[in-house]
């Protein structure tokens, strides 16, 4: 199936790899449960979301998830003050970076993730050369050149809210300040308690932010050509957040008209009751965590 990106959603660059044409824009606003006509409709939609809500909640799928970190948001930072021209931030967005210089042969193999409250947990580290194997995926023209690098830290989005972990902070040539990329290793995602749906014409793609005050979560959604846009609904059982994709129907559609193959990638963002803090964000189609997916592709947990 193609995938169409829409110019007006301000998609991230790691979705370089849809190469068709740009098509229609974002949804907004909290989205509300109904009936829709290749989705079984809304009370099946909200018997799965619950059917998901009750096999995560308790589980062993759920305690894992909570024990472990998983970045719910970018794990790379950009200098501070910003990218210098649009030279550099295509750069940075085509991943292309050279080193001239020396990287640390760091013999930190195992650091801690601490989260917000204090608690922490312990975690493999990258070296400074695998971090900057996963920010370098091109080394054409323009480029950001590395010099140097050195440990640190960053504050990462995670499953169970903000957690500071160990990071490279690398040189840029022309830059007073790094670019940090975090070193620790996310964790393998649990196996769901619930098995995977079919038959929904809708498809929730992967997580694209959370705002600041956690109370809405943007994500990508699919829908096809000749339908009039994605819908994402809400529901918010006690331990978790779970999103449902469908599509909505264009009223003025012939049903015997023609239509193409074709899929339109569109943002919606849904508003929450209250803050998402350490909930899980489930997907009912697929009974998992929405997957997050960074300007620079996956993380290794979602990869």
């Amino acid at each position: 199936m193609r995938v169409r990106s829409p110019r007006s959603a301000g998609l991230l660059a790691a979705m370089v790899l849809s190469t068709a044409a740009l098509g229609a824009g974002a949804g907004c606003g909290r989205q509300q449960a109904g009936d829709g006509p290749g989705d079984g409709g809304g009370r099946a939609r909200g018997e799965r979301a619950r059917q998901v809500a009750a096999a995560w909640d308790g589980s062993r799928a759920a305690a894992a998830w909570r024990a472990g970190y998983h970045p719910m948001g970018e794990v790379v930072r950009t200098p501070r003050g910003g990218l210098h021209g649009s030279a550099d931030e295509e750069a940075y967005r085509s991943g292309s970076f050279v080193l001239r210089g020396e990287l640390p042969e760091d013999e930190r193999t195992k650091g801690r993730v601490v989260r917000d409250g204090g608690r922490s947990l312990t975690r493999p580290l990258i070296s400074a050369h695998e971090a900057f194997e996963a920010l370098e995926r091109s080394t054409t023209e323009p480029h950001l050149t590395v010099t140097g690098a050195k440990p640190g830290e960053l504050s990462v989005a995670t499953g169970r809210g903000r957690a500071t972990v160990p990071a490279w902070l690398f040189t840029l040539k022309g830059y007073d300040a790094p670019l940090v990329r975090a070193a620790a290793v996310p964790s393998a995602l649990p196996r769901s308690p619930v098995a995977h749906t079919s038959g929904s014409r809708g498809h929730l793609e992967h997580l694209v932010r959370i705002s600041p005050d956690g109370r809405s979560v943007t994500v990508a959604a699919l829908h096809g050509v000749c339908d009039d846009g994605a819908r994402v609904e809400v529901r918010e059982p006690s331990g978790s957040v779970v999103l449902t994709a469908s599509v909505k129907e264009r009223e003025d559609r012939d049903p015997g008209a023609l239509c193409t193959k074709q899929a339109v990638r569109q943002q919606v963002t849904v508003t929450l009751r209250r803050p998402l803090g350490d909930r899980i964000l489930l997907d009912a189609d697929s009974g998992r965590p929405v997957p997050f997916r960074s300007r620079l592709g996956p993380t290794p947990s979602w990869s």
